[in-house]
């Protein structure tokens, strides 16, 4: 196992991931920058000025694959993070997602942007992936991208009342038209992924999968390979849990989103803190950060998986960049696996709420 260290915003080499296969193929750095968290869940955040500097910096250290959505804010972030790559825009992969009720109703009348039904934590509840409310959609955000197009476009929840057939006839009219690149899924299950790839190629889905969090492993991970589609984490790092800033006496304020997930909350963090600490021991026997174990095992999982973990400090970015250093041998990853089976983890990973927005 081997890491490089780096100062200053100095360039990282950082490799590339393919997603997808044929001419649904997109080629990303092998770590990338999910960007929510300037805007969304994870308070305190940073002033304009000082947002749009760290993601710029991001780009400067060879981050090229950054990850947004119109949701998030909702809009904000979408407006950020088109503002701080506008300089950089034909170097880099933007993705973001459509799916949810923002747009009011486009088949009915004119419907401003910005009003949905939201849960109990702000966040939006609704699903909306009717094809005039894609259309809508994708135009609001390559407005808000500062671009003519989008490189990789997500359905961020599957919409139960829409037919996926229609999700993918509607990226493949937006494809043609060179509104979209490419399109991926997110949180959808493996039935319904099959289905969209058989009316237009999928590149990527997007999924939570961690050492934390490893479900994807029984039936989505194969499907994607059987299919050729690639996989992007999000919360690669557990929501911050892998990366040894919590103990058992950690607890989240409640503007804080893990103090809305119960694998989080007190009676569970006692037990669940078992794994941070086997990574943190990973981490000091080979002298680099548990953040960069942590990546580096997904990395090393499967060639075509590319983790977006999300920072909005520019010296855990680095750090994070540098997991793609990170290698381990074949006997090293059975110890792992076989060490991460035995640890259970308390408590589920989203309110009843969120888990309803997933298509299991």
């Amino acid at each position: 196992m081997a890491d490089k260290q780096h100062e200053g915003n100095t360039p990282i080499d950082m490799p590339v991931r393919t997603l997808g296969t044929g001419k649904a193929a997109l080629e990303v750095s092998a770590i990338g920058l999910g960007c929510m968290g300037f805007t969304m869940s994870w308070p305190p955040f940073l002033p304009h000025d000082e947002a749009i500097a760290a993601i710029r910096a991001a780009y400067e250290m060879g981050e090229r694959f950054f990850d947004t959505a119109e949701v998030y804010g909702p809009f904000a972030n979408e407006e950020l993070v088109g503002e701080a790559l506008e300089p950089f825009r034909d170097d880099v992969v933007i993705a973001t997602k459509f799916g949810f009720a923002l747009h009011g109703d486009p088949d009915g009348g004119e419907g401003g942007e910005g009003e949905a039904p939201l849960d109990a934590s702000g966040r939006v509840q609704q699903t909306d992936s009717r094809p005039a409310t894609i259309r809508k959609a994708v135009e609001g955000s390559l407005r808000r991208l500062r671009t003519d197009h989008i490189d990789l476009y997500y359905q961020h929840r599957v919409d139960l009342r829409v037919p996926i057939e229609d999700v993918a006839g509607t990226m493949q009219e937006l494809m043609d038209e060179g509104k979209i690149l490419h399109w991926g899924l997110s949180e959808a299950a493996p039935a319904t992924v099959r289905r969209a790839h058989m009316v237009t190629p999928v590149t990527a889905v997007q999924n939570e999968y961690s050492m934390w969090w490893r479900r994807p492993e029984e039936e989505l991970i194969p499907t994607l390979e059987e299919l050729g589609i690639g996989l992007v984490p999000f919360s690669p790092l557990g929501k911050a849990m892998l990366t040894g800033r919590f103990d058992a006496g950690s607890r989240f304020s409640d503007d804080d989103y893990r103090s809305k997930i119960p694998r989080f909350a007190p009676e569970h963090m006692a037990h669940n803190v078992a794994m941070a600490e086997y990574v943190e021991s990973l981490a000091s026997e080979r002298g680099v950060a548990p953040a960069q174990i942590a990546l580096g095992w997904l990395l090393a999982q499967k060639p075509w998986i590319a983790p977006i973990p999300g920072t909005k400090h520019v010296e855990r970015m680095r750090q994070n960049m540098g997991g793609a250093a990170v290698t381990f041998t074949a006997d090293e990853l059975a110890d792992i696996r076989e060490h991460l089976d035995a640890i259970h983890i308390e408590g589920a990973r989203y309110a009843p709420v969120q888990e309803a927005l997933t298509n299991r």
